[in-house]
């Protein structure tokens, strides 16, 4: 069994708590995931199974989507409500004024992560410092915000579609201080992570094996190139390919002559890598 399972994690677990769960519940052998959500967050998980452990990089630089709650006028060491309140501030602003501040985050803006993040400086992860009482010295990321929005005004219902590496914890705390106060997260919700979608997803109680998307089925679209006998033996120990077994400058999946899917490769320097072993 190697792919990936969609999964609406819920709130109070841990993303590795959802692995752990499926994988007891499921019997299976390897399973990983990709795109944390904090334990308060629910939403979008992607479990990563059997060999498609090996598939994290196909997830990394996919754009993201969610939804949520703010509230306003405190200041929480973690940026959502779990945390504790270091810092209040009234907060008085206009619906209108917020809706301008939220949409002059887009199209993109130097963010700085939250110090409870996993973000590892000098071999320390940030929120292992941050709860002994050390701060490490964390840099600012550019990210992209495509949209950020208010759905409804009454419970500061917000939309927010970013880019990898954007902390929606942040973007609650950056908005605070450009209305001259303080603001976090009441909710998290995650919708989308590229092309797949929460609507497509299961709970952990619901999940089965027949709701495996294959890593064949990963890589339905890619081009593929046929190799003789040869030189799939090759491609089997990871051998590197170039010009003299393709022409094409795109990733692609390389097929034996019974279509069988063996091994897909990217493109490194004037080589092709085999990233991936069927």
């Amino acid at each position: 069994m190697n792919g990936i399972l969609l999964i609406n994690k819920p709130k109070g677990l841990t993303s590795h708590d959802v692995v752990y769960k499926v994988k007891r519940k499921l019997n299976l052998d390897k399973v990983g995931h990709t795109g944390t959500l904090d334990p308060f967050a629910t939403g979008l998980l992607i479990l990563l199974i059997g060999k498609a452990t090996k598939l994290a990089f196909l997830f990394d630089d996919l754009d993201k989507s969610y939804e949520g709650n703010l509230i306003f006028g405190k200041e929480f060491d973690t940026n959502d409500f779990t945390g504790e309140v270091i810092l209040e501030k009234e907060a008085n602003f206009t619906i209108n004024t917020l809706k301008e501040k939220m949409h002059s985050f887009i199209p993109s803006y130097e963010q700085m992560p939250p110090l409870y993040s996993a973000i590892k400086v000098g071999g320390m992860k940030s929120y292992e410092a941050a709860r002994q009482g050390k701060t490490l010295e964390l840099k600012t990321r550019l990210v992209n915000i495509y949209n950020f929005d208010l759905i409804n005004e009454e419970n500061y219902h917000f939309i927010a579609e970013v880019s990898k590496g954007t902390y929606i914890r942040s973007l609650a705390r950056d908005l605070g201080y450009k209305l001259n106060t303080y603001a976090a997260l009441s909710t998290l919700n995650r919708l989308t992570i590229g092309n797949y979608h929460l609507k497509d997803a299961k709970t952990i109680d619901e999940v089965s094996l027949d709701d495996l998307i294959t890593d064949n089925e990963l890589f339905s679209g890619v081009r593929e190139v046929k190799l003789n006998d040869y030189m799939i033996k090759l491609v089997k120990n990871g051998v590197y390919l170039d010009e003299r077994q393709t022409t094409l400058d795109t990733p692609f999946i390389v097929v034996d002559d019974k279509n069988n899917k063996i091994a897909y490769y990217e493109k490194e320097k004037d080589k092709f890598r085999p990233l991936y072993l069927f």
